[in-house]
């Protein structure tokens, strides 16, 4: 790779709770990948956008309000619209396993509950992109 594996860490709707996401983003950082954190309160509409702009391999998204079961969908919904089908969704949050299920049935990539080592994400991702990114 002449590049590191770029990133866009996101958080959706009006859940406010944004530490976890910042240790993932700082994580990925560690594990040698450019991270762009949008912040709170995003869109589906503004994640895609940025994630367009900045030319990411992945975009995480993190989410503890319950709103997985419709923002994933209009997520990935975008990113088909936009031909970003060599991008990766993935996150994680309070998600009870049968939507994981249903998530990943839609085209979502594996999606983390809290408490998962940041090791095994980063070589998530890591992994996804080398089978899927052209370098």
């Amino acid at each position: 790779m002449d590049r590191p594996i770029r990133v866009l860490v996101a958080k959706v709707g009006l859940d406010g709770h944004d530490r976890g996401a910042k240790v993932i983003a700082t994580a990925l950082r560690d594990a040698g990948m450019e991270v762009i954190y949008t912040g709170l309160r995003q869109t589906p509409d503004m994640v895609v956008s940025a994630a367009l702009q900045e030319d990411v391999d992945a975009i995480g998204i993190s989410i503890l309000s319950g709103a997985h079961m419709t923002v994933f969908p209009k997520v990935i919904e975008l990113m088909k619209e936009k031909e970003m089908n060599d991008v990766l969704l993935t996150g994680g949050g309070i998600i009870p396993d049968d939507d994981m299920k249903q998530l990943n049935e839609m085209g979502v990539g594996r999606l983390f509950a809290p408490g998962t080592s940041t090791g095994d994400i980063a070589e998530y991702i890591r992994s996804w992109v080398k089978e899927h990114r052209e370098f």
